[in-house]
């Protein structure tokens, strides 16, 4: 190990992260500045900071080792979040949510919808969710990231789980949403280099992309006997249609990652960010390379992986990397790419954990101080003079739970981990964000009972219906003496947005249909320019 080049990169890198915090710091002179940056940052600097937010080591890492494991049939994700959570995102969501923003006076994204609604119970039923259901999606970045370092360098778990969490709680803190949108706009930078450097090494390493490809699909003898029950064709194949591994692809890895990205509310305030609907529309394009470089490559990197591990150890990547799918790109880049290359990747996964983390506890951070203190404790006091106080107080309880569920979660869980997050958002947030934006019709009643039915019956089928996480919560089995409550396929691997988002949308609309509009005065200013 080269530890005079380790270290110079390390270094290199931890004064850029903090130069970024520190500009951050210096450019916050209040609420607005620290929550939505003021709402004038530059395009190009939305549209990495969106794409380094969206993009993390839970989709470098966790998908990537999916995709060594399920195939190239993953890159259906590449195509949804490049069409759903860029293209309809930035033209069809993020326009409208900005001038809506802008008209409400809203800083975060449950505050948006319940100035919309005009409710306060949506505010802080929505930043409840984020506060204790986002810290789910963070464990599993955290995981992603710490794989790495302890692959890469040969570090315990836990300490690469601790040094990882205490380098992103340096400036977070302190920088506000300026300083991790500057440092997004610098990683982001950072992990497109290191990503299609990887993708040109990994091809060029193979032969070439047909003789890649060709040798890919010639492993499809060494498919383990229990991804062939699931309905496992090849890594260059879809499964099965219909079958278990089907499911699991579609419906929770790409539909639920996919759909879910629409109603992220460390994604959608970004929209808030911005001077006008035309800087959305620079930035669209921008962000829509930066996810296809970073999924598509992932994916596939992942998935030609395969041959590296059978050419040098006689093995496929699962196999190699011991049953654990969340180690396989970090065995890949540790074993098949030069040294100094490594280095610089494990610069690349940081930034990639970096900027999504740092969005991610800028959102709990908020869903306390400003969704929740402001909401309760806040107005007894009389104001927000402490706002920003506790906003980094919810930051680091969001630290803290993060770092605990990254150390206690199991194996080959960070895919798994970041879609069960999507799905809730989905289900809970996405049909009254989605109407509120579009239907004068959808009422403050609509949206509530929408938003309290997508929510439960999506946590309902996580306990009692999806296997992967029913078995393990034991919930089920307690009350009812069985793991799940319906065996019968495709059922137990179905994931809950399947069945949640339908549900919340229908809520909505119904209960919107037969309950009162809202005064005309208070639409005509929420949708004023929209």
């Amino acid at each position: 190990m080269n530890y005079t080049l380790l270290n110079f990169i390390i270094v290199i890198y931890i004064g850029l992260i903090a130069l970024m915090g520190y500009l951050g710091y210096r450019r916050t002179q209040s609420a607005g500045d620290y929550i939505v940056a003021g709402g004038d940052v530059n395009p190009f600097i939305m549209a990495l900071s969106y794409g380094a937010a969206f993009i993390s080591t839970s989709a470098i890492i966790g998908f990537g080792g999916a995709a060594g494991t399920f195939g190239m049939g993953l890159l259906w994700l590449t195509f949804f979040t490049i069409f759903v959570g860029v293209f309809i995102a930035f033209v069809f969501f993020g326009k409208r949510t900005r001038t809506m923003g802008n008209n409400l006076k809203a800083m975060t994204f449950p505050e948006l919808l319940a100035k919309r609604y005009q409710s306060s119970f949506i505010h802080i039923f929505c930043g409840a969710v984020i506060f204790v259901f986002m810290p789910l999606y963070a464990g599993a970045v955290l995981i992603g990231a710490a794989r790495f370092l302890e692959t890469a360098l040969n570090m315990n778990y836990l300490t690469a789980l601790i040094v990882f969490t205490i380098l992103i709680a340096i400036y977070v803190t302190t920088g506000g949403i300026k300083g991790v949108m500057y440092s997004d706009a610098m990683q982001g930078s950072i992990m497109f280099l290191g990503m299609a450097f990887l993708l040109v090494y990994t091809y060029n390493k193979l032969g070439g992309v047909t003789e890649a490809h060709t040798a890919l699909s010639g492993l499809e003898s060494l498919i383990p006997q229990n991804l062939k029950s699931m309905g496992h064709q090849g890594w260059t194949r879809m499964p099965v249609f219909g079958s278990t591994l089907w499911w699991i692809l579609i419906s929770t890895l790409v539909m639920g990652v996919g759909i879910g990205t629409l109603a992220q509310p460390q994604l959608a305030v970004k929209f808030m960010t911005v001077k006008s609907g035309r800087s959305l529309n620079r930035a669209c394009l921008v962000g829509g390379i930066f996810i296809f470089a970073m999924t598509g490559v992932a994916f596939v990197v992942g998935a030609l992986s395969n041959i590296h591990f059978f050419n040098t150890e006689g093995k496929i990547a699962i196999a190699a990397a011991g049953g654990n799918m969340d180690t396989i790109i970090p065995l890949y880049i540790t074993s098949a790419m030069p040294q100094w290359f490594s280095y610089v990747f494990m610069v690349t996964l940081l930034a990639a954990g970096v900027s999504t983390l740092s969005n991610l506890f800028h959102a709990m951070g908020t869903a306390l101080g400003k969704d929740l203190y402001e909401q309760t404790a806040g107005k007894k006091r009389g104001g927000t003079k402490h706002t920003i106080l506790f906003v980094r107080i919810g930051i680091i309880i969001g630290i803290i739970v993060s770092l605990f569920l990254g150390y206690q979660l199991p194996i080959s869980i960070i895919a798994r981990a970041t879609a069960m997050f999507f799905g809730i958002a989905a289900a809970a947030f996405l049909p009254m964000y989605m109407l509120g934006i579009y239907w004068k019709g959808s009422t403050r009643a609509g949206a509530i009972a929408g938003m309290i039915t997508g929510t439960f019956s999506a946590l309902f089928w996580l306990v009692f219906i999806k296997a992967a996480e029913a078995g393990p919560l034991g919930i089920c089995n307690a009350i009812f003496g069985k793991p799940v409550l319906i065996d019968t396929q495709p059922w137990p691997v179905v994931d809950p947005i399947v069945i949640g988002l339908p549900v919340s949308l229908i809520v909505t609309i119904v209960v919107s249909l037969f309950t009162r509009r809202p005064d005309k005065s208070h639409l005509d200013h929420c949708f004023e320019g929209v």
